[in-house]
């Protein structure tokens, strides 16, 4: 159940946690503004004026945080330890969702509006390629040395060469198809599917659908608890799913219009 509520300026997004996992970062991409919580008590530690953070990651090696101004077509790149913005590149547009390079050299943009990816070359701070990928690109992930990107205004997957954006191979989901998430164990891929009201999951390795849950209401992204229960945002139904991977059953709270991006804090979910 819901326990309170933390006033911000307009419009939350997606998180990031630090590096050091100290600091949970939030952004209120219209209220051009970074919140920075304390990740296990939800504390608001401190505010940070940025221009439209709506998504956001630090890079593996910790040395970047990037920053996706969808409504400002740009993607920021920041030192991940002072914050002073480095880089601001133009992407046109809407850069959506993000994934690095395990390397870090490169991080991987879907441009929403364009029926794009982009992918940025960190080491020199440019764009690297430009290649069409499918309609409404969201979710990215970089796994097994292929970036798999959901075209949210298709119904599948569309699987890319890092090196120079080529598409190899598309991976049917479902209607809608917007984020994908790796499990813990690293052996499964889960899809949403917005439209079509549906969590896909793939074999990791394979990418073949190796099972699918209903869940109407919009799902859009996803946390895993310590117990094995999936945490799932219901963007159009106002609601948080958990779901039970081994039945397929879920229960759902209230938490209002339009939720984006969630957060687990572990110890609060495994605590009895």
């Amino acid at each position: 159940k819901e326990i309170r509520r933390i006033p911000v300026l307009r419009e939350p997004h997606h998180w990031a946690l630090s590096p050091d996992g100290k600091e949970l970062l939030v952004g209120d991409s219209a209220g051009n503004e970074l919140l920075f919580f304390d990740p296990a008590s939800f504390v608001l530690l401190r505010r940070m004026v940025m221009s439209d953070p709506y998504q956001l990651g630090f890079s593996p090696d910790g040395r970047f945080l990037v920053v996706n101004g969808l409504a400002r077509a740009q993607t920021d790149i920041y030192d991940a330890r002072t914050y002073k913005l480095i880089k601001r590149i133009k992407l046109k547009s809407m850069p959506s969702h993000l994934d690095y390079a395990p390397d870090s050299s490169m991080v991987f943009i879907s441009l929403q509006g364009s029926n794009r990816m982009a992918a940025i070359d960190l080491r020199t701070m440019t764009v690297r390629w430009n290649r069409p990928c499918g309609p409404a690109p969201a979710g990215v992930l970089y796994h097994d040395g292929e970036v798999l990107v959901a075209d949210m205004g298709a119904d599948y997957i569309a699987v890319m060469d890092p090196a120079d954006g080529r598409e190899i191979r598309r991976i049917t989901t479902g209607r809608g198809a917007h984020q994908l998430f790796l499990s813990p164990d690293k052996k499964l891929i889960y899809v949403n599917n917005r439209v079509a009201g549906t969590i896909v999951a793939l074999d990791a390795k394979s990418l073949a659908e190796v099972r699918s849950y209903k869940m109407p209401g919009g799902p859009v992204d996803i946390q895993f608890a310590p117990d094995g229960k999936i945490w799932v945002t219901m963007r159009f139904a106002h609601k948080v799913a958990v779901l039970d991977s081994k039945t397929g059953d879920y229960t759902t709270i209230e938490v209002g219009r339009s939720p984006h991006g969630i957060f687990l804090n572990p110890q609060a979910v495994a605590t009895p």
